[in-house]
């Protein structure tokens, strides 16, 4: 599905539209990268001038779909942040509880593999969050990190290694 917005709707029908739907998972998935809500809303609300200011720029390439263009907004915002020499000196200890309802899973078992998930390394958080949190195609994760099939495929396998193993060793952040 392309980006672009569609005959006949005006680009702010088409954000409104974008923020309807795409608002939570992309929160979410700010929350789970950066660990901290105040900031997540804020790269929330970057995501969502960045799409504006560049909705309609010929020069980008199109992507799969609407969802990954906007997620590939929303990780690279959150990368900047993480960045920033004020992110690295602050504590980034947090608890699910810090997310609203909506966000947290019903049972505490995936309370716990989402802790698991939020303590991997960067590079396999990112996987696990685009593939299983966002429910992306290998292609589509791959096209929201700039990454090949083939990368997507060996990080998927390396993430899953490591929480299968977190999970035997009995890790857990209750």
């Amino acid at each position: 599905m392309e980006h672009a917005v569609v005959p006949g709707m005006t680009r702010e029908q088409k954000l409104s539209e974008w923020i309807e739907q795409y608002s939570d998972p992309i929160l979410r998935t700010c929350y789970l990268y950066l660990s901290d809500m105040q900031m997540a809303e804020d790269a929330l609300q970057e995501t969502w001038i960045k799409a504006w200011k560049y909705m309609d720029d010929p020069s980008r390439k199109p992507v799969a779909n609407e969802k990954a263009w906007l997620l590939r907004i929303a990780v690279n915002t959150c990368k900047d942040y993480r960045r920033t020499a004020w992110f690295r000196h602050v504590d980034r200890q947090n608890a699910l509880e810090d997310l609203p309802p909506r966000f947290v899973a019903a049972e505490p078992a995936d309370n716990s593999v989402s802790m698991i998930v939020m303590d991997l390394p960067d590079k396999y958080k990112q996987i696990i969050l685009l593939y299983y949190y966002q429910g992306l195609t290998i292609q589509e994760t791959g096209s929201v990190l700039g990454f090949s099939v083939a990368a997507v495929h060996r990080r998927l396998r390396k993430a899953e290694a490591l929480l299968k193993s977190a999970l035997e060793r009995g890790e857990s952040h209750e």
